[in-house]
């Protein structure tokens, strides 16, 4: 919104710092951080009042986690509060890739706080119907799909681009979108399995967002992409705006979600988050780099889909506990030692990530 500005730039020089996406980024950073820290405490003190007891603790679970009892969840209100009102400030709203990408994220958020609304008020683990909510996450994620593929140019936007292989594009033609589809779920529920311990899931999101803010920038600017070898994709530059407000919502949300925790996310943030990374992983044709990028959160949810197989299969367990963050608790982690593990670890896949923008 903030862009219509540089329409007066011929009578306030000043205003030019509007179209620059570097400036813009900065700012829906900091707007998004001072959003979440100052109306944090009282969607924190109406969520505590609303839902009595709190997020259900997995009673099979670690017993250090039985003193979270009572803690609010949805947490991701405030996230998604903070990124909403930030972008539509400082993105430009006549990108496409700007709106799809908070389709996706309002979207995913919306099931996850039905979910959460339904283990918060039965005081059960078990929330929405799995088949429903999946089925729902791919309807969203499918149109989503559609409009990246519409908004580029053909065949390019419905081809799936490899790090490290910068003649290879494999052309998917209608393919492409349940393909797409199948990364911003895949995303999104893997975030959603990650968060499991006070503020677990939120500094490698941050991580990630801020790795993609420099993908999409440079994907997005046709001397950079040139420069680096990269698949140029005009106008994803814009969605750099909208991961510095996810950053700045995130780092917001991380002040009342460090241990011990005043919140947690729930599904709410979680699949939100998730599945706005998926969307920018799909608009800036780096699909693959985001399994890269995010390898942890492929990990956590590989850990589910192992544990689940195999127990069905022998009966018997290969991990403590799924998700594996819990593995390690069972182990003897403490869960600061589990948390600061994570985040070294999701640091590093980042750098590799990054690294194949050059390494081509």
């Amino acid at each position: 919104m903030l862009t219509l500005l540089t329409h007066f730039s011929d009578l306030m020089p000043g205003l030019n710092v509007f179209r620059y996406i570097t400036f813009r980024t900065g700012g829906a950073l900091i707007t998004s951080a001072l959003l979440v820290f100052l109306f944090g405490p009282t969607i924190i003190n109406s969520l505590r009042i609303r839902q009595g007891k709190g997020q259900p603790i997995r009673a099979d679970g670690p017993q250090t986690h039985f003193k979270k009892a009572g803690t609010p969840t949805m947490g991701g209100l405030m996230i998604l509060f903070g990124i909403l009102v930030s972008s539509f400030l400082w993105a430009n709203l006549a990108s496409v890739y700007v709106w799809v990408a908070l389709l996706v994220s309002v979207g995913f958020g919306a099931i996850g706080f039905y979910d959460d609304y339904l283990k918060v008020t039965k005081q059960s683990e078990k929330g929405f119907s799995g088949k429903a909510r999946l089925g729902i996450e791919f309807l969203i994620a499918a149109i989503a799909g559609w409009f990246i593929m519409r908004a580029g140019q053909e065949p390019f936007s419905s081809s799936l681009t490899f790090p490290f292989l910068k003649q290879f594009v494999l052309n998917l033609g209608l393919f492409f979108i349940p393909v797409a589809a199948f990364v911003m779920v895949g995303a999104g529920n893997a975030v959603n399995l990650t968060d499991g311990l006070d503020g677990l899931a939120i500094v490698p999101v941050m991580v990630a967002a801020a790795s993609f803010g420099v993908i999409a920038y440079l994907s997005g600017n046709a001397i950079f992409a040139d420069y680096l070898q990269i698949h140029f994709v005009p106008g994803t530059g814009e969605l750099s705006v909208v991961l510095g407000a996810v950053i700045g919502a995130s780092l917001g949300f991380l002040w009342f979600n460090a241990p011990p925790a005043a919140i947690f996310m729930g599904d709410t943030g979680s699949l939100a988050l998730g599945g706005l990374l998926g969307a920018v992983a799909v608009a800036t044709k780096h699909e693959i780099v985001l399994a890269i990028i995010g390898g942890l959160f492929v990990v956590e949810a590989l850990s589910v889909i192992i544990q689940v197989a195999w127990f069905k299969r022998t009966g018997r367990r290969v991990f403590l506990m799924a998700p594996i963050h819990h593995h390690f608790e069972k182990m003897g982690w403490t869960e600061s030692q589990v948390v600061i593990r994570f985040w070294i670890v999701s640091i590093i896949l980042a750098l590799i990530g990054l690294s194949t923008l050059k390494l081509r």
